[in-house]
């Protein structure tokens, strides 16, 4: 009798080395890293993922302004004045063509105000990594845009957002002020998350006197409002200091403000971590101190650290948007999305061109995507939320 036909044929299953048993993933749980956790966990919030997409997407963008830019975003043309975005077009007969719509400039003889319509007659066509103005990516120079004229000595008007009172590129220049208020918001985040560190750090660890002094300092701070200090602060720098001068002295006022929350956070995990078994032994067998703080209670805390800090960077963006705007931040020629919506200040400019409030949007989509990735990787470097 066959096998396939004898009931008392047993069939023996060798289980595949490429896919791991539930028994084997389970073990895995015990011994990865608190790393892997937080990844696992993380993966799970489908929301933080896509927002994690777009602050990738974002970065890449303040990485290498130059090669998403169309023009030179300091590039003035007079004849080019409040031209409206020009819609990307797909298809064209039928066939996949990036292309726009021309636009010609009427005057209008009551206000002799030049108004903008579009040419259905005429297209421009468009292509990707299509060559355009000389720049570096990387330090290497090229004239490849990731989007630009088919025909780049045509010199077609061509402007994806628009053009501003002075005849520059909108959106080049949206391109340049990325990396200037993402830079601002990553540079005073990182000092002021070393400082919290630091002074929390000590504070928890040593107590006593030392806890006094930084916890007053803290309090001191805290109760200061921030937006009139951050007025005050800002309207104290001279006119006349250059643009690094501008962007430095922004970055460090932003981070000597921003730093008591994590500090306070710091110290209460110090507070509640010098006395457990396994410091209490490190320091029994005679680890020096820095390598008590460093190598064992810290990267207990590395998790809570990464979340705090991306939640404090989209904070940092719009203070300096908001200062910017104001005119007490960075100032033209620099390029950010706070001087960007400087442009706007006023009703007539948003009435002769609502799309120079584009800027703002890019704001708002940037720190929406920040705040919610920094509340996923808060819930997964939480042990207890699960």
């Amino acid at each position: 009798m066959s096998p396939e036909t004898n009931p008392s044929s047993t069939t023996t299953i060798i289980p595949s080395q490429s896919s791991p048993t539930h028994e084997e993933e389970v073990d895995s749980i015990y011994v990865a890293p608190n790393w892997k956790l937080v990844w696992w966990r993380f993966k799970k919030h489908r929301l933080a993922l896509a927002s994690t997409f777009i602050v990738i997407l974002v970065a890449v963008v303040a990485i290498i302004p130059s090669f998403f830019s169309t023009q030179a975003p300091d590039e003035s043309v007079a004849t080019e004045l409040f031209i409206p975005p020009q819609r990307v077009h797909f298809f064209d007969d039928g066939h996949l063509r990036l292309f726009v719509y021309a636009v010609i400039g009427v005057r209008n003889p009551n206000t002799l105000r030049m108004e903008w319509e579009v040419n259905p007659d005429e297209k421009i066509y468009l292509q990707l990594f299509a060559q355009g103005y000389s720049h570096k990516v990387l330090g290497f120079e090229t004239n490849r845009h990731f989007i630009g004229l088919k025909e780049p000595e045509s010199g077609a008007p061509f402007h994806l957002l628009g053009t501003d009172r002075l005849g520059r590129d909108e959106w080049s220049r949206l391109m340049y002020g990325t990396r200037t208020s993402l830079s601002i918001g990553l540079l005073a985040v990182i000092i002021s998350t070393i400082l919290g560190i630091i002074l929390g750090g000590l504070s928890g660890y040593y107590g006593g006197t030392t806890d006094m002094i930084i916890q007053r300092l803290i309090e001191l701070l805290q109760s200061l409002p921030a937006i009139p200090i951050w007025l005050a602060l800002s309207a104290a720098m001279p006119r006349t200091w250059s643009v690094e001068q501008t962007y430095l002295a922004i970055t460090v006022i932003l981070a000597l403000i921003g730093w008591t929350t994590l500090a306070r956070e710091i110290r209460s995990r110090f507070l509640s971590l010098r006395e457990e078994d396994f410091v209490v032994a490190a320091k029994l067998s005679g680890s020096k101190e820095s390598r008590v703080v460093f190598r064992h209670m810290m990267p207990t805390m590395y998790s809570h650290i990464i979340a705090a800090v991306t939640l404090a960077i989209p904070v940092m963006i719009i203070s300096e948007t908001f200062l910017s705007f104001l005119g007490l931040g960075l100032r033209p020629p620099a390029i950010s999305w706070g001087v960007l919506l400087q442009e706007a200040q006023n009703l007539q400019s948003i009435a002769l061109a609502p799309w120079l409030l584009l800027p703002g949007l890019a704001v708002i989509i940037t720190v929406l995507a920040m705040n919610i990735m920094g509340d996923g990787l808060r819930d997964a470097a939480d042990p207890y939320s699960h």
